[in-house]
């Protein structure tokens, strides 16, 4: 959804699933990582679905994975307290899809120091 109220309800559907996540859903499900993440929400301009990207910061990749199907599979559960705090007339359909970017950060840093390191020691050898 485009303009200035589509990146408002973004925002705002960011903030509320993630409070939903971090509350009620953490209380019913203790397994869930430490670390979730709403890193941003696409919402289709006639509010029917909206794609929810999550990112799971978890050193366990079995466990990461298992939080991320809990979320999948409560989806219905989360639309449903949306309803409840948001004040528009239909809330979207939720789809939940796994944001890689903080992974993929994490590996270009670690592709970074390691030139650096390449580099300083290349220049030690040099002198």
């Amino acid at each position: 959804m485009k303009g200035i109220r589509g990146e408002r309800l973004a925002g705002e559907f960011q903030k509320e699933i993630y409070s939903v996540i971090s509350g009620k859903l953490r209380a019913k499900y203790p397994e869930l990582s430490a670390i979730i993440s709403v890193t941003s929400a696409d919402i289709a301009p006639d509010l029917k679905s909206a794609r929810i990207y999550i990112s799971i910061y978890d050193s366990d990749k079995s466990r990461a994975e298992n939080s991320f199907n809990i979320i999948k599979e409560n989806a219905g559960f989360i639309r449903h307290e949306l309803a409840q705090v948001m004040h528009i007339r239909t809330v979207p359909e939720l789809r939940f899809c796994a944001d890689g970017s903080m992974e993929y950060g994490q590996r270009i840093d670690k592709i970074l120091s390691e030139l650096d390191i390449e580099r300083e020691t290349d220049k030690k050898e040099d002198e």
